[in-house]
């Protein structure tokens, strides 16, 4: 089946009992247990409703099996801990989501695992493992300057030294890119963002081969991190639009990044799409499409970043990303604000720098909204 079949299809549960096309709502906490094939429980990610949203996961993203949790960092958090303890090392790429950064530097520590931050070239990746490495680490499209790695090289330094590799795969979303048909073993997606996308619930999603999902899981029901039916149904809705969703988008930021790219306010526009950005061929190779995240730096010389951002009429400046609607927020003092100045302009994160998350909205109105903060 093709991307949209699969998110309308795959993983509904027949209603047997109305006929209905949605699958129905088990809101049960309790299940009986006499004659079962397994102990039901929300705790142990096996509820009909969790089961109904991974089977489509795993559809959508060619995996085996797979694990909901209650947001994209417990899912992170838990592959890691599940996979990685004392005395072991995690080679991670530098340039990922703040989140990710600030719990590997607030939280290996304490647990006993070293780490090592590198570029998102896979030649770094194999110059930083050691004899203890026990998971490879990286995020493509990156949060937030949209640099892209090689996924396929990776995934072969990973396999050639039999080290798990893992991915942050929310920017692309399961339409624009599979990185477990390239090689990678373990896919993460925050589906706060693309699969859920409608800015109204929050959860995570691991997808794997069933030896590594049944590691993941033995960790997982310790911390307790799983979602409700309710959200669940939420999520099964939100997956059926994802494909039309996502196709919007590509192409509403594709215009957006080439225009602003050529505004003389702009310094710069990060967005894989575009022929000028330095990772344009890998992403073309690796992903279907380019996604809705795009990122620019403003001249400061030219353009007051705070009275840009308050000058915005349709698009509003707000946490998150992967909606229907267009929201703008400078990593700075958002996604990236826990980590330290020095940090921040390591990575290339300046206080000019703003992330776009494109919507659906008519992109004429869009970019209409952009200029005249940019005039502003």
């Amino acid at each position: 089946m093709g991307k949209d079949t699969q998110c309308v299809h795959s993983g509904s549960i027949p209603d047997r009992m109305s006929g209905g096309l949605n699958s129905p709502i088990f809101t049960s906490s309790s299940f009986v247990y006499l004659d079962a094939d397994e102990n039901v429980y929300p705790r142990y990610f096996n509820t009909p409703n969790q089961k109904a949203v991974i089977d489509k996961l795993c559809t959508l993203e060619n995996t085996e099996s797979g694990l909901l949790f209650s947001s994209g960092m417990a899912a992170i958090s838990t592959v890691v801990v599940a996979l990685v303890g004392k005395g072991d090392h995690v080679v991670m790429q530098r340039d990922i989501y703040g989140g990710t950064h600030h719990f590997a530097g607030a939280e290996f520590n304490r647990f006993g695992i070293d780490y090592t931050l590198v570029s998102n070239e896979p030649a770094d990746f194999k110059a930083a493992i050691r004899d203890n490495t026990r998971l490879i680490y990286i995020e493509t499209p990156s949060n937030p300057l949209l640099l892209v790695a090689d996924i396929a090289a990776v995934a072969e330094v990973a396999r050639s030294y039999r080290i798990p590799s893992a991915i942050d795969n929310t920017f692309a979303s399961p339409i624009n890119q599979n990185p477990h048909e390239l090689g990678i073993d373990i896919v993460i997606h925050s589906g706060t963002k693309y699969l859920g996308g409608h800015s109204d619930i929050c959860c995570g999603a691991v997808l794997s081969s069933r030896e590594l999902i049944e590691r993941i899981k033995s960790s997982a029901v310790n911390f307790g991190g799983s979602l409700n039916a309710s959200t669940c149904h939420l999520l099964e809705r939100s997956l059926k639009t994802m494909g039309i969703r996502v196709d919007k988008q590509n192409k509403n930021a594709l215009t957006i990044a080439r225009h602003l790219s050529s505004h003389p306010g702009i310094r710069r526009v990060n967005y894989p799409g575009l022929e000028t950005h330095p990772g344009f061929d890998i992403a073309r190779r690796q992903m279907s499409g380019f996604g809705g995240m795009l990122s620019f730096e403003l001249d400061e010389n030219r353009i007051d970043p705070q009275r840009f951002v308050r000058g915005l009429e349709l698009i509003r400046p707000a946490l998150s990303l992967g909606g229907l609607e267009t929201i703008i927020c400078a990593p700075a003092v958002t996604s990236h604000v826990k980590l330290s100045s020095a940090e921040r302009a390591e990575l290339g994160i300046t206080d000019g720098l703003f992330r776009l998350s494109v919507g659906i909205e008519d992109v004429d109105d869009l970019i209409s909204d952009i200029d005249r903060a940019l005039a502003g």
